[in-house]
């Protein structure tokens, strides 16, 4: 089990109540209902018993029905896969780093993969399925960068690498952006954040990546326990420190760079989600083993309601789920500053 967030969870953190699989029950059960609100309202409004029964009769002569299959269904799928990556990916970083304000854009992910999206745009105008490819092994690049700079060293360096190399990333965006002008049109959306526009076949292979990874992350849900002990703790439990590590930062960089390869750079998922999940679970008695399914669950239902939320709010005109992310992520993350300043004095 973690016990470096228990100072910070043991006042709000559930002490009492349902046990942890009840709580996954309600979890999933709101993940149900999160998806059936996303394919049943929006700007356009649509009988759906009836255009369910045409899609899965094969009927598409009708608009309700080419609305769910090919804008609908693959938008709410998007963003509950995207959700569940992202949060997964946050919960390993944070445990890895033992830092609760840990996110994937901590160790150059956004970066990494903003800059080989903007050149993929660059290099390649107009191949499609070139800027997802380059948006998942820039964060991959990044990622292994930072691994290599920080070898054998503590979690600081890790940190301290993951700021470096987020800057001569974003330095990298800017000079694209200079240089070829169009990126800038075309990457908009991208830099943004959102599923607007997003088909299956975009989600093809990133759906397979996750949902393995996803797996390997449950699976290694022991070796996150232990590193949350400490170093010193897990080292004197037979634990290879440096390999635990290295493996659960690449499953958060394949997690995280999946899922902005269809998504664009969506910002405070990884921050947010984990951070509900431990006030729900209360993260000192509670194993990863527990968190981590949680955190999928948790991510996938909070990124489909916001979703939801940026179609309806003003239409028929669209927010951009990023933006709402950002403007609800914020706010979070100076309560989270103030409260570990406050903790601290």
């Amino acid at each position: 089990m973690s016990t470096w967030g228990s100072s910070w969870v043991s006042k709000g953190g559930c002490k009492k109540g349902l046990p942890a699989g009840a709580k996954l029950a309600v979890l999933a059960a709101l993940v149900l209902l999160c998806g059936i609100l996303g394919v049943g309202l929006g700007s356009t409004v649509i009988d759906l018993p009836a255009a369910l029964r045409q899609v899965l009769a094969g009927d598409l002569g009708s608009p309700g029905s080419r609305i769910l299959l090919y804008v609908r269904l693959p938008r709410v799928f998007a963003a509950m896969l995207a959700g569940s990556a992202l949060s997964v990916s946050g919960m390993l970083i944070q445990a890895v780093l033992r830092n609760p304000l840990a996110a994937p854009n901590v160790i150059g992910v956004n970066a990494g993969a903003g800059f080989f999206t903007f050149l993929a745009l660059a290099i390649l105008p107009g191949v499609r399925g070139a800027a997802p490819l380059g948006a998942f092994l820039g964060a991959l690049a990044a990622v292994l960068l930072v691994c290599a700079v920080s070898a054998g060293t503590g979690r600081l360096t890790i940190i301290l690498s993951g700021v470096a190399v987020s800057s001569i990333f974003t330095a990298g965006i800017n000079t694209v952006k200079t240089f070829y002008p169009d990126t800038l049109y075309n990457g908009s959306t991208f830099l943004i954040g959102g599923f607007s526009g997003v088909s299956l076949s975009d989600l093809s292979p990133a759906w397979a990546m996750i949902s393995g990874a996803l797996a390997i992350s449950w699976l290694m849900s022991g070796q996150a326990d232990l590193l949350g002990l400490g170093e010193a703790p897990a080292r004197s439990l037979g634990m290879n420190v440096g390999l635990a590590r290295f493996g659960l930062i690449i499953l958060s960089c394949v997690l995280a760079g999946s899922a902005v390869s269809f998504s664009g750079l969506l910002s405070f998922v990884g921050l947010l989600a984990p951070h509900m999940v431990r006030r729900i679970f209360g993260e000192a008695k509670t194993s990863h083993r527990t968190l981590i399914p949680a955190a999928a669950l948790l991510g996938a239902g909070f990124v489909a309601l916001c979703d939801l939320l940026s179609r309806i709010l003003f239409a028929p005109y669209e927010l951009p789920v990023g933006i709402l992310l950002s403007a609800l992520g914020g706010p979070f993350f100076l309560a989270l500053l103030l409260r570990e300043r406050r903790r601290r004095l």
